[in-house]
């Protein structure tokens, strides 16, 4: 908790000329799934940006055009490669790594990737070339993280003279950024809660529905993002994060959850709800202060809306979003949604992949070494507004 993270002091390092007399960078794409696809399509459309390279696991989209993966409208000439070596050999300016990748069943139990992003990550840094990462999500604040992965990507940095940042949407801007921002008008905090309230039901990915989050299994199922120490493992960092900005020494954090049973069958995109299995889940991470909860990261997440109607409503009525609540001198909340979406889950996954990309030119100028976004200066959608 002491450890305190580099701060922003460089000039910018080479790249070439970007639109309106800007700077341009070259940016290279780790992985095209869920989250890869948007950054994909981002770097592809974004004026400061040039697609140097992309790498793909699915054999079935080697050779593929950047764009046909990307889903957008015009042929990049950049064809898709499984050997990273080609990406890094192209010698991008940064690479946009949100590899997920197949985990075991330790890394299941501990929500954590096989040790091979750690290794990935210091290819790339070793080579000089800078990362903004959804991988590895205790990195949102490395002094939280493995201390033996933290060295290791250190070590990285300084060999390569890189930067790496690990960011999101939640973890993330959600709650790292904006509560702190929103702490800045206070005269008096007593505690700040960020929570996630988002209907599922509409999310048609089976594998996370009932895999990792155990809807539709009976309520003494534990699934794996709610064992012992997951929850902690995952978000616990943005809760140490937030303490150290507002350095307060929190005495430790816990965890806890409760679920919601279905009150009777329904179907969803992702399978059946059997009446009495599980239909919501309502979990907190908090950081204790004197035996109270100090800084409090919350996520309400049900398959209906109907659903446990004593839990937190989503923002605005919609479907899904997030809420900054601070409590205190004058006392605050926020609420940030996406309106209209059919699929609260579609914006959030986009939005992630768009937190790392427009944060490419901070990343690309800032000194060698592990960031947050505290660290460096505020990253915009520059040039976005056309």
């Amino acid at each position: 908790m002491n450890e305190r993270l580099v701060t922003y002091a460089a000039p910018a390092r080479g790249c070439g000329p970007g639109e309106d007399g800007g700077m341009s960078y070259r940016v290279g794409q780790w992985a095209t799934g869920n989250v890869g696809r948007g950054s994909l399509r981002a770097i592809i459309e974004h004026p400061d940006l040039e697609l140097a390279g992309v790498v793909v696991s699915d054999p079935a989209k080697v050779g593929l055009d950047a764009a046909e993966l990307a889903g957008t409208g015009r042929r990049t000439g950049v064809l898709a490669t499984a050997d990273p070596a080609e990406l890094i050999a192209a010698r991008p300016d940064a690479i946009s790594y949100t590899a997920v990748g197949t985990a075991g069943r330790r890394e299941v139990a501990t929500g954590r990737r096989p040790s091979g992003a750690v290794d990935d990550l210091c290819r790339v840094l070793e080579n000089g070339i800078d990362v903004v990462s959804s991988a590895l999500i205790p990195m949102v604040h490395p002094p939280s993280a493995d201390p033996a992965d933290v060295r290791r990507l250190r070590a990285a940095c300084a060999t390569g003279e890189a930067a790496c940042l690990t960011t999101g949407l939640d973890p993330g801007l959600m709650n790292d950024v904006l509560p702190l921002l929103l702490s800045g008008v206070c005269l008096r905090i007593d505690s700040i809660r960020v929570s996630e309230v988002m209907c599922y039901g509409r999310w048609d990915k089976p594998e996370a529905i009932v895999g990792k989050f155990g809807f539709g299994r009976p309520l003494g199922h534990v699934p794996p993002i709610l064992r012992p120490g997951v929850l902690a493992l995952m978000w616990g960092p943005v809760v140490h994060l937030l303490a150290e900005h507002l350095d307060v020494p929190l005495d430790e954090v816990a965890e806890s959850y409760e679920l919601c049973p279905a009150p009777e069958p329904f179907d969803i995109p992702a399978g059946h709800i059997a009446k009495g299995t599980s239909a919501g889940v309502r979990f907190q991470v908090s950081g204790l202060l004197r035996g109270r909860p100090a800084i409090t990261v919350e996520h309400v997440t049900r398959l209906r809306e109907d659903l446990a109607p004593d839990w937190p409503a989503p923002p605005f009525g919609e479907a899904g979003g997030y809420r900054v609540e601070i409590d205190g001198e004058p006392p605050w909340r926020m609420d940030v949604a996406n309106p209209g979406a059919a699929d609260p889950t579609v914006p959030g996954t986009l939005a992630t992949a768009l937190r790392l990309v427009n944060a490419i030119p901070a990343v690309v100028q800032a000194p060698p070494g592990l960031h947050t976004p505290l660290s460096l200066p505020l990253f915009t959608g520059r040039h976005l507004l056309r």
